[in-house]
């Protein structure tokens, strides 16, 4: 009899993304040599949404968004070691990001950021994002 797989881990993040000359731009973090949106992992007695908004602020500092599908989102098929990325979809007006000093690390998890245009994060995404980022483009973009 094999061993049960272990329980799936959720994480919740948010596609943020701003308006420039009129064009959205779609806010992408890098870790190392993978570009993502800002998310992690959903605390216990937290919500999936509290927890994508708590993400966006200690990754990027970034506080005010609006969320115009409401709670609507889209997840990740699972990956690594039985992860699940869920994203919710939300609106910032400023372009400022300070990348958050992660305590654990003493350091930023993330060695950069970019504020791009669809075609440059659909280049820079791994292809277990794209269905994501397209969700969220048509809905921004419509």
């Amino acid at each position: 009899m094999s061993d049960p797989l272990p329980p799936l881990r959720l994480s919740a993040g948010v596609i943020v993304y701003r308006w420039e000359e009129g064009k959205p731009r779609y806010l992408l973090l890098r870790a190392f040599r993978n570009w993502d949106f800002p998310k992690g992992l959903v605390e216990q007695g937290e919500t999936p949404l509290a927890a994508a908004r708590r993400e966006v602020f200690e990754e990027t500092g970034i506080e005010t968004l609006r969320f115009p599908w409401g709670e609507e989102y889209r997840e990740t098929e699972v990956y690594d070691r039985r992860k699940v990325a869920r994203y919710y979809l939300a609106e910032t007006r400023g372009d400022n990001v300070v990348l958050g000093i992660n305590l654990e690390l003493g350091k930023p998890e993330h060695q950069e950021f970019r504020w791009v245009a669809a075609q440059e994060a659909r280049h820079l995404l791994p292809p277990r994002l794209l269905p994501i980022f397209d969700w969220a483009h048509r809905r921004v973009a419509s």
